[in-house]
Parts: C-alpha cells; structure tokens; sequence
C-alpha cells in the first residue's frame, strides 16, 4: 500500500497560511485540516480568523469550529482526529492539507507524542490558582528545581507551559522531560511534505498589526462582547485567541479603544 502524501503549511500568523492553503487546495483537489488550535473553537470566527463561507466553497475545510468556548482538546487528541480525517481524504482521492500555527498539534500528528495519563481536574485546577497567586516566574523556579530539563526549554513568562509541566508532574510524580523522552509512534503512516513560510519580520508585523484593524472593522469586538454576555468568564479557553483579552478589557473598561488595539497588536 502506497504511503499517503500529506501536505503541511505551517507559519507565523498573518503569514499567509489559509490562501496558500486554499491554493494548493485547488490545485491538487484538496482537503484543508485545521491545526490551529483557536480555530477549533466555533466562537469568535472573526477574531480567530477562521476560513469564510467563500474560502469553505473554493475547498473542504475540516477540525474548524467544532469545540464549546470552555472545552479543551488536548494535542494528542486533535492528532487522533487529523489522522482519521487524514485516512478519510485519502480514501476520497483527495489530497490532505494540513494548515495552523499550533506547533505541537503538528509535531503530535507527524511525530507522535508521549503517552502522559490525563491530569485530574482537580489537579489543573490547583495549579492554575497557584501559578494566578504566585505568578508564572515564581512556579518556574518552582519547576526548576523538580524538573531542570524541561524548565531550561521555557522560558520564565511562559505560562501555560510552566503550568502544563507542573500539572503533569504533581499529578504523575515524574517529569514532563521524562515522559517526553520515551519513544513515539505518530498516529498516522504519511509522507509529511512542509511547507513553511518566513515572511521578512518588518512585513509581517505590519501584517499582523492591518490584520487585527481589517478585523475590527469587521466586527470583532462586537463578537468579544456578545460571547462575554453570555456569562462566558474572561478565562475561557477561548479567550486565549490573540486581542480577546485586550478587546475584553476595554469592553470592562480597563483600557481605551487605543490601548487595546496597541496591546493586542
């Protein structure tokens, strides 16, 4: 049996992934799989610059928009649903393109990641008042003391990944470094052919600075306010998408339009 051919276009944001994306889409009777882990999520499509009902009529788009604004999907799981969707396109004759800027999604797709145990809820919910009590550099040295290796890898400020390693070793007594060390198998056997794209930095800053303006203009912060007013709390997973909490804030108050659109850029 013939190993599948599985194209990846990987990038920084506003680099210019979902239209070369939407090209070779085209071009090679394509299916578009998501990995970005925002764009998962169904809510704020602006914000999360999530494909368009016009891009979805150019291609198939799969993985966007399917999760709740509070739940998770952890990136072993996402890696499990790319694979099928994978084996899907292929028995389809369609050619799988994988696009997003989440890094580890696709290092668990095209390498496979450690089996670590799900962290009890209770656990993650401690963790995550300790590192808002203490602050994130604070649990670092913390981690530094209990895990050197994989605390030499983040750096101070890093908060989520200061708090996925102390989670994951108070919850499973060994080291994010140890179990990372063991070997993998990816989910799916596929000749992975990446594309990477590395706009000047210069230009993609003002990419990312006309981008986040374009989509104000389009509606975001009436998207940020609408989902608050649900009852939606400000630390929702889907909150994490770039300019949410900005947008949030001045939606409280806390910040002017300007200062929100300077911070968020």
């Amino acid at each position: 049996m013939t190993t599948p051919l599985v194209v990846v276009i990987a990038g920084p944001t506003a680099s210019g992934k979902s239209a070369l994306a939407l090209q070779v889409a085209e071009a090679l009777n394509g299916v578009i799989i998501n990995a970005d882990s925002i764009q998962c999520y169904r809510d704020l499509a602006i914000l999360t610059a999530r494909p368009t009902p016009d891009d979805e009529r150019r291609a198939p788009h799969k993985l966007y928009g399917m999760l709740g604004p509070t739940e998770m999907l952890s990136a072993t799981a996402w890696a499990m649903q790319a694979a099928q969707e994978i084996t899907t396109a292929v028995a389809q004759n369609l050619t799988p393109i994988v696009t997003g800027g989440t890094g580890f999604y696709l290092k668990a797709l095209m390498e496979g990641l450690a089996d670590i145990p799900p962290v009890p809820a209770e656990i993650r919910a401690a963790t995550q008042h300790l590192i808002s009590k203490i602050g994130a550099p604070a649990l670092y040295e913390k981690l530094t003391a209990r895990d050197p290796v994989t605390a030499a890898r983040l750096q101070p400020a890093d908060k989520q990944r200061i708090a996925r390693a102390w989670e994951v070793l108070e919850a499973t007594q060994t080291p994010l470094s140890i179990w990372q060390s063991r070997p993998t198998t990816p989910p799916v056997a596929a000749h992975f052919v990446t594309l990477l794209l590395q706009p000047d930095r210069d230009a993609l800053y003002q990419a990312c600075d006309a981008r986040f303006l374009d989509m104000l203009q389009r509606g975001a912060l009436a998207e940020v306010e609408a989902l608050l007013k649900t009852g939606i709390g400000e630390m929702a997973p889907v909150m994490r998408a770039l300019g949410a909490a900005e947008l949030a804030a001045h939606i409280s108050g806390q910040l002017t339009r300007p200062q929100a659109i300077q911070q968020a850029q």
